[in-house]
């Protein structure tokens, strides 16, 4: 199956976090498993690190790619189709990086690993 992986659930895998749902973690494991990030993800990372809002052990150029590769997990780009699914998304979160990964499952029809509800309104399939 391939999967999208919300940011914070990225943030939590690579960390061991306990946060991360057993379901959450088993999928990411599961070699079986197409395991995707947005650009849009690594992308809030990169913004919240530079903010101050985000802590990592390693230096972000150290743990991306790096880790992304260690962990079979690929970057989903941002295309031209998830920005006009963007377009067309209602409102029901003015996040803009939710609203990225919300659209991204959508056009691609991706099922969401995050433990954030919000993505329920939207009607794509979350997984946690």
């Amino acid at each position: 199956m391939r999967l999208l992986l919300d940011t914070h659930a990225l943030l939590w895998f690579l960390a061991g976090d306990e946060k991360l749902s057993g379901v959450a973690r088993a999928l990411v494991e599961d070699d079986g498993n197409e395991v995707l990030v947005s650009a849009g993800s690594l992308w809030e990372i990169a913004i919240k690190l530079s903010l101050g809002k985000l802590g990592m052990s390693v230096p972000f150029e150290e743990a991306f790619p790096a880790q992304l590769d260690a962990n079979e997990i690929r970057i989903l780009p941002i295309l031209p189709a998830h920005l006009q699914r963007v377009v067309s998304l209602p409102f029901h979160h003015r996040d803009p990086f939710d609203r990225l990964l919300a659209a991204q499952a959508i056009a691609e029809g991706l099922p969401l690993v995050s433990r954030d509800a919000v993505f329920d309104a939207y009607g794509s399939r979350r997984l946690w």
